[in-house]
């Protein structure tokens, strides 16, 4: 049960939080362990509207770059992992990891394992930071378990940064699109419409055209508004299925240009988050295990977990990604060099950053390639539209 306290530190400075134990006699003895003077101390009887987390549960990759980083300095200087976790928690923005540290470091300081508290405390942890974690844990190579979440969720933040910035200028020249194509087929149209209406004669075919679907929007702009949102939800709804996140992750990898941008960006996953398990210390089946949680594309992580059970047969890594076919050539011919050599671990993480250069690529001349079709696009809707408003204007004069 949560228990919210209001106590005073040494100097006399008031702090207040919340503490998790079975009754209020353990809570105030674990509040008292850590501050001399507590004023108040009740349960939380319910969630509070202030107090609850709005928006999405996902821990930003950056934050947990910065936490792991922390967390590999300050354990090397030797300092006791419980006390490590009340350091870095006053140094962490991120109100979640805040207070997962902060409940951690008191069910730790009690005997409690270190992932298992973290996996307690935040559910929304990804499950690469979890599982390394507790590798690291269980080898006893903590430090260097996040020094390797470091450079794994620093080089995550650093890829979704790129394709963000530069996707903004399409996403807004698209919006800005739409809004001005639906404010002149609304708005502007009609208004022109009566004004030809009043002067008689036939119009051109291409103002007819405008005016038609001027009138289309008019009367069933809010009948495709519902069609629209009905069909989105019942999208929404089969994605959640299992065989619907199969199918479409499936689908779109075979569409041209970005099906070859998600198996780059998929394959650079792939490589990272072996290499990461596998250096804090896990078996390669295990490791296969959480990256098919991982990858973003749930079809290729169905195909990764099904080398799992291959992998404990004895089989090796290359020749399961060879036998499955979903994988490019290049990462499967360096993950059995890697295992060959005996270097599989510095083969991933070379590898990886290959991939992440020819994702980040890939994208951007993607990107190059529908600004100025979008361009000519958006040229040739408001020439339709001006073309079609000025050709009458033109003939104005004969029939005044």
């Amino acid at each position: 049960m949560n228990y919210q306290y209001r106590a005073a530190q040494p100097g006399g400075k008031p702090v207040k939080g919340t503490v998790e134990a079975p009754d209020e006699y353990i809570a105030m003895q674990r509040v008292r362990a850590k501050y001399p003077v507590v004023i108040s101390i009740q349960p939380v009887r319910g969630h509070n509207l202030l107090s609850m987390e709005i928006g999405t549960p996902k821990i930003d990759a950056k934050n947990l770059s910065v936490m792991c980083s922390q967390f590999a300095i300050i354990l090397r200087s030797g300092i006791p992992i419980d006390n490590c976790m009340g350091i870095v928690a006053k140094q962490t923005k991120d109100k979640k990891l805040r207070q997962m540290l902060e409940r951690s470091s008191e069910e730790v300081s009690q005997g409690a394992g270190i992932a298992a508290s973290f996996e307690k405390n935040c559910p929304a942890l990804p499950v690469a930071f979890l599982e390394t974690v507790r590798a690291g844990e269980e080898s006893g190579m903590l430090e260097h378990s996040f020094a390797t979440l470091e450079q794994y969720f620093g080089k995550s933040y650093q890829t979704t940064q790129k394709i963000r910035q530069a996707l903004s200028y399409p996403m807004f020249v698209l919006c800005v699109a739409v809004v001005v194509v639906m404010v002149l087929m609304i708005k502007v149209v009609p208004s022109m419409t009566s004004t030809f209406a009043d002067l008689g004669g036939e119009l051109p075919l291409i103002t007819r055209i405008m005016i038609a679907g001027s009138d289309f929007m008019s009367r069933y702009a809010l009948h495709l508004a519902v069609v629209v949102l009905a069909l989105a939800l019942a999208a929404r709804a089969a994605l959640k299925t299992r065989r619907g996140k199969l199918a479409w992750n499936r689908f779109v990898l075979r569409v041209p240009v970005v099906g070859e941008i998600l198996a780059l960006n998929a394959a650079g996953q792939f490589a990272n988050t072996m290499r990461a398990l596998l250096g804090a210390g896990l078996g390669v089946s295990q490791a296969l295990e959480v990256t098919a949680r991982v990858v973003d594309n749930v079809y290729i992580g169905a195909r990764i977990r099904n080398m799992v059970g291959q992998i404990e047969v004895g089989r090796r890594l290359a020749e399961c990604m060879r036998a499955d076919k979903t994988f490019p050539l290049p990462l499967v011919e360096m993950c059995a060099i890697g295992e060959e050599t005996g270097e599989l671990e510095s083969t991933l993480s070379t590898i990886g950053a290959y991939y992440d250069s020819e994702a980040d690529y890939a994208t951007n001349k993607a990107i190059r390639k529908i600004e100025p079709i979008m361009l000519m696009l958006m040229a040739g809707v408001a020439g339709f539209v001006l073309f079609s408003i000025y050709v009458p204007m033109f003939s104005m004069y004969e029939l005044i």
